[in-house]
């Protein structure tokens, strides 16, 4: 048995959409055992599969094949992540902390100007 690429990414939640999915895979961004593949290819039961995004690397192992959505907990028991962790995404902040660091200004100057804030954001590198 096999199981459509885009289907099974979906399925074990590397993707939130299959349409997601099968646009990485045209984009380039997925490969199967070193190979890049396309959103049809049919995948097999010990197949490396490689995804790439943002300048981060998720490589997963196949180990068992489903296309039908399932829960959390289970989805997570149907690949093994092999990502080494230099390659890995860095963990996600709290909604706690803050995104950037205040651009610091002296008191009473009130709000910056549009010069000043090209100026900002050059800083920031935005």
């Amino acid at each position: 048995m096999s199981v459509r690429l885009d289907k099974w990414l979906q399925v074990a939640r590397a993707f939130r959409t299959r349409s997601q999915a099968t646009k990485a895979c045209n984009a380039h961004r997925v490969r199967v055992n070193d190979v890049i593949a396309k959103p049809h290819r049919g995948l097999a039961v010990g197949d490396q599969v490689e995804i790439s995004f943002r300048g981060y690397v998720r490589r997963l192992d196949v180990l068992e094949l489903r296309d039908r959505p399932l829960p959390k907990a289970e989805a997570a028991k149907i690949s093994n992540d092999v990502t080494p962790p230099e390659l890995a995404r860095p963990p996600r902040r709290s909604k706690s902390e803050p995104s950037q660091k205040a651009v610091a200004r002296d008191p009473g100057l009130g709000r910056p100007t549009k010069r000043d804030r090209r100026r900002i954001d050059r800083l920031r590198e935005r």
